[in-house]
């Protein structure tokens, strides 16, 4: 079976309440956890957006858990600074940490002022910062001028090992090309047949390593409040791309969302408040070949879905 992580979702919870909740989920038996790393949430009712890289600090120093991020260079962070933030953690935790780069939403990014490129420029932006930071891991002295500039930089801590630098990508297309330069691929919950042609587009590229899963869900007693739960927090979230890269602010993304019905977001998280159900949904995803699952409850209490899943759910898996 693969590892079943606790996602953390900066966008819904703060960071306090994050990192209680990553050390319950130690505690239940979860094996690792992954970090979103936005600016802004994606609803007003969402309402939160804490730094992801000082949450992992906190997090990694407090559990002994393994911890992947979602983050984005090129715009809102400049790629050796995220090689700086990784290279430290990673040489305090060591082999714990695993980085998810993609090209981003504009929803986080246009806080830097700068105009929001399209699909192929942000692609070819994202493999100039993935040589970058390798680069630099490598201890090399790095001077670059392209989509993105870099002067002399060169990391002074770095760890024997650097971490994984993994594709994040939602479609075929991009899963392919992540296989040219990628040590695994991370991806989200969609139907089986999908997500088995994204990994052998993956594998078709060139890809070898993880294949890492973030599965969106909804849990609660009874199936009207799962329901309910998935929603209020989740329905300004089912929008295909280039939707869901393109929108900028809050506001416009709750105005979008205002005709999304219950049903709608049925499509994109798994309801249910039966834990077997649950179980047999993991199972199946399982089969698919992915090392590891991460588990977002799209709910802002974790608490009640941490203590069900570890009693019920997590051993039924293994």
């Amino acid at each position: 079976m693969p590892r079943i992580a606790l996602h953390c979702s900066h966008e819904q919870i703060p960071p306090s309440r994050l990192l209680h909740a990553a050390r319950r989920a130690e505690q239940a038996g979860f094996d690792s956890a992954m970090s979103s790393d936005h600016f802004a949430p994606w609803s007003e009712r969402q309402g939160e957006s804490g730094f992801a890289w000082s949450f992992l600090g906190a997090a990694l120093a407090t559990t002994s858990l393994p911890f992947g991020v979602v983050n984005a260079p090129g715009q809102r962070y400049h790629p050796a600074i995220v090689a700086q933030a990784a290279a430290t953690l990673t040489e305090m935790f060591p082999q714990r940490l695993w980085i998810a780069l993609g090209t981003g939403e504009n929803s986080n990014e246009h806080i830097t002022g700068d105009p929001w490129p399209p699909k192929d420029e942000r692609n070819a932006r994202l493999r100039e910062c993935v040589d970058v930071m390798r680069a630099l891991f490598a201890g090399e002295e790095v001077t670059h001028h392209g989509r993105v500039s870099v002067d002399r930089a060169r990391l002074y801590t770095r760890p024997p090992q650097p971490p994984p630098l993994i594709g994040a990508a939602v479609s075929e297309q991009t899963a392919r090309w992540a296989g040219s330069w990628a040590d695994g691929l991370a991806t989200v919950n969609a139907p089986a047949e999908h997500l088995r042609r994204m990994i052998g587009a993956f594998r078709d590229g060139g890809g070898t390593g993880r294949l890492v899963l973030q599965v969106h869900l909804s849990w609660a007693p009874t199936h009207e409040e799962a329901l309910r739960i998935a929603h209020d927090q989740w329905r300004t979230n089912v929008f295909d791309p280039p939707v869901c890269w393109d929108v900028a602010t809050v506001e416009e993304f709750d105005a979008r969302a205002r005709d999304v019905t219950p049903e709608d977001v049925r499509a994109k998280v798994l309801v249910s408040s039966d834990l077997e159900r649950h179980v047999q949904w993991l199972r199946e995803l399982a089969g698919l070949g992915f090392d590891e699952i991460a588990l977002h409850h799209v709910g802002q209490d974790l608490d009640p879905f941490i203590d069900a899943f570890g009693e019920h759910v997590l051993p039924a898996l293994r």
